[in-house]
């Protein structure tokens, strides 16, 4: 039996990850062994690949980048360089293991991913000429690399120019999510008659940002009485946590199915609670107000418009948020931190149907088209 490993360095990667590995169960003419080491995180969601080796939940939740030595701090304290000395002897054994290691997310993944001194193939998830080329040290091991898939044309071509045999079969990011129709919950006839899709993330901060963007809606619901939220909630996350926190903001709970394991009400704004597919939530949505990451971007490529609350304080989520942003171009409103001012914006741009159809088409076009999962799939196993 062929054994495939992939190394992930994040919650939206351990996604793609999981994604090719099912195309590739898919395609294989016969049984693979598709194994995961989870660099960030503990591998939820990871299913049909086996969580292999060390693993441990960080307080940055990988978020580490640009000099965020406060974040880098508190990972040392919780125990990442034991994990990371952990993960390497992993790899260093895993050496006769595996017939392919593909590395998905950046230049970390990759270059642990290299310890093993077997035939590595790399999906880059996070670097763009649109907000952040690959820079010399990168490109070095992108060279190393049997394989390297980028996530949009232009900066393939950037690669290339470089010397680099970087491909784009597409944005994997694209084809996390399934179109699918409207839950039946939302697309009912009973008010509320137009849903905002909430995205909170997947990480610690997730449970404090959800709070503020139910109270945005909660604004925005002022204004338009047909309005209410439906409130995403992460398989790395707790429900019944995010409905205690809403509980504590003056929402008046009750329980749902198992899709929507809470609803909550306050004035005339109705949220719901949804652990259902990310596809009909978005199915609903006339935009979707977000501080996720992949989430986020998988909303623009539905041709959903994002808006995104700006950093209530300066630092990391202000340099994250101004990424993204780069990112997905005229995808995405900033909105203003506050609440009310954020409602206020948000209501002028549910009133204006052609800057909606523009962040449509701009989100679209910004991340690409479906199928590059089935296509990377395709060339991991003729490399097997």
């Amino acid at each position: 039996m062929r054994r495939i490993l992939f190394v992930a360095n994040g919650h939206g990667e351990t996604a793609i990850a999981a994604r090719i590995g099912g195309e590739i169960a898919t395609l294989s003419a016969e049984p693979v062994a598709l194994d995961l080491l989870a660099l960030v995180g503990t591998g939820a969601g990871a299913e049909p690949l086996t969580v292999v080796g060390p693993r441990r939940a960080m307080p940055s939740g990988g978020l580490v980048a640009m000099g965020n030595v406060r974040a880098i701090l508190r990972d040392l304290r919780a125990g990442f360089a034991g994990l990371l000395a952990a993960q390497i002897d992993f790899l260093l054994r895993a050496r006769s293991r595996y017939e392919i290691v593909v590395a998905v997310g950046d230049a970390y993944a990759l270059a642990l991913a290299f310890l093993t001194r077997t035939r590595t193939v790399f999906v880059g998830t996070a670097k763009s000429v649109y907000v952040a080329p690959y820079g010399p040290f990168e490109r070095t091991l992108l060279r190393r690399a049997a394989r390297a898939f980028v996530r949009d044309a232009p900066t393939a071509q950037r690669l290339l120019a470089a010397n680099v045999d970087a491909r784009a079969a597409g944005n994997t990011i694209v084809d996390l999510v399934d179109p699918e129709a409207a839950p039946a919950r939302a697309a009912g006839g009973q008010p509320p008659r137009r849903w905002i899709g909430i995205l909170p993330g997947s990480r610690e901060e997730a449970y404090a940002d959800g709070v503020r963007l139910a109270r945005t809606v909660r604004e925005l619901g002022l204004r338009d009485a047909g309005i209410g939220g439906l409130f995403s909630i992460a398989p790395t996350l707790e429900a019944g946590r995010f409905a205690h926190a809403l509980s504590d903001d003056g929402w008046a709970l009750e329980a749902a199915g198992p899709n929507a394991p809470f609803e909550a009400q306050s004035g005339t704004t109705r949220l719901v609670g949804w652990s259902g597919s990310l596809g009909a939530l978005l199915a609903a949505s006339v935009a979707v107000l977000g501080q996720a990451g992949t989430a986020n971007e998988q909303a623009a490529g539905c041709g959903v418009p994002v808006i995104a609350l700006g950093a209530p304080r300066a630092g990391r989520d202000e340099w994250y948020r101004m990424r993204q942003r780069r990112l997905l171009g005229d995808a995405l409103l900033l909105a203003s931190p506050d609440p009310a001012a954020a409602a206020a914006e948000i209501a002028e741009l549910l009133g204006d149907e052609v800057r909606l159809q523009d962040m449509r088409a701009a989100g679209r076009a910004r991340m690409g088209g479906r199928g590059a999962t089935a296509a990377i799939a395709r060339e991991i196993l003729e490399l097997a």
